[in-house]
């Protein structure tokens, strides 16, 4: 079993305030799996599956059902509701053991769809929860070089001290089989191959047409089947929508489909103190990025699925509120990503696949906002430390940094 231990630290840190946690994240990356390890550190547990008709049973008899626990001791015991999503006055329900058992138990909530994806203005569960999120494996959590988050935001731009060659063997790893624990384990090209289409078929076919109102399914699979050649860029709409002659608003709907149910995720432009940056187009990035065929851009999604994870995390352990941007300019210039704190530049990076000669954006752009960079190579044998803009720049392979990030 894979030790999760990055998450056990976060839901360690959100239950201490909190009885009840949200778990969520995209399918298959291990929630289930992370809610029984969990468990096991609690004298007095339960585990309960909505899926599972004997437990959909009992608790349809006895909402309460979790008080018949036979305890050990006389701790507090944890309650794990996975797939309670599917019953669908879940948020009701969810409210009323939380407002009379919250003194009482803890409860840990996960599922297969997206937990998050209906929160609104007036939501029942307000104030009653922390939501935490669990993302696929990235390096930065199979090789953590244990730097406390004050000391990486102190000095973002270093690199990680302690190079083996494990660390660049699991970054290619990951390039072949993606993060997902299923195919990441088995580490087989041919394993992930049938994994991915019997994955991808299953979350749109199935979890999006359930829980929408989507009709053209089929035209919706083109569309995904589309995004792999257009990561690294910024997404025209128009042209998809062209492509696939359907209209602007369906496809805006269907990009946004994506986001929510956790088979893409999107970046926004950063525009303050940037003069003439107003592109305002988004990019896009797959969570599931071994099937992208070009390198760099294959490359560029890992980085900012490494750097996604990064900010998510920051943001559900309460350090601030972090952001993960690009930038592009009307003349063209850009840098690949922009991590902020409070809407202020904390530190750029730019993904070169073999470059190792600092990019004239990345200066530009350093020295207009002030802020340490790092120019990520794909593989390498040393870094670079210089400060051509006045300000700190490493130039680096991947697996010498990514490994430092909270």
């Amino acid at each position: 079993m894979l030790d999760r231990a990055l998450y056990a630290a976060i839901w360690s840190e959100l239950s201490a305030e909190k009885s009840m946690v949200l778990l969520a994240g995209p399918r298959q990356c291990g929630k289930t799996t992370l809610a029984r390890s969990l468990s096991e550190s609690y004298a007095n547990k339960l585990y309960f599956n909505w899926d599972i008709a004997t437990n959909k049973r009992r608790l349809i008899e006895n909402p309460h059902f979790f008080e018949e626990l036979v305890r050990r001791d006389s701790s507090r015991p944890l309650v794990i509701l996975d797939e309670i999503h599917k019953y669908k006055d879940w948020k009701n329900y969810l409210k009323g053991i939380y407002d009379r058992f919250h003194a009482e138990f803890l409860f840990l909530v996960s599922g297969s769809g997206r937990l998050d994806l209906f929160r609104k203005g007036g939501d029942s569960l307000a104030g009653r929860y922390y939501l935490m999120h669990l993302w696929p494996l990235t390096l930065a959590e199979l090789h953590n070089a244990g730097v406390s988050f004050d000391d990486f935001r102190e000095n973002p731009i270093q690199p990680h001290a302690d190079q083996t060659g494990a660390v660049q063997s699991t970054w290619d790893r990951l390039a072949r089989s993606s993060g997902f624990p299923e195919p990441y384990l088995s580490g087989k090209e041919s394993s992930y191959r049938r994994w991915a289409a019997a994955y991808h078929r299953q979350l749109i076919r199935e979890d999006i047409r359930d829980m929408t109102d989507v009709k053209h399914v089929d035209d919706m699979e083109i569309l995904f089947a589309l995004l792999p050649s257009r990561v690294g860029a910024p997404l025209s709409i128009p042209g998809l929508a062209t492509d696939l002659k359907a209209a602007y608003n369906t496809v805006k709907s269907w990009l946004g489909i994506f986001d929510r149910f956790y088979l893409t995720f999107s970046l926004s432009p950063w525009t303050p103190q940037i003069a003439r940056s107003i592109h305002k187009e988004r990019k896009t990035y797959l969570f599931d990025y071994a099937g992208i065929e070009d390198p760099a851009a294959k490359f560029e999604n890992m980085v900012a699925l490494e750097l996604f994870r990064a900010v998510s995390n920051w943001n559900d352990m309460g350090w601030g509120s972090f952001g993960l941007h690009y930038i592009r300019t009307k003349e063209g210039r850009e840098v690949d990503f922009l991590v902020s704190q409070n809407r202020k530049p904390l530190f750029l990076v730019e993904t070169k696949t073999d470059d190792d000669t600092p990019s004239p954006n990345l200066i530009r752009f350093q020295k207009a906002l002030g802020v340490p960079a790092a120019q990520l190579l794909d593989r390498g044998n040393g870094f670079k430390k210089t400060a051509p803009a006045g300000y700190p720049l490493l130039t680096a392979p991947a697996a010498f940094w990514l490994p430092r990030l909270p």
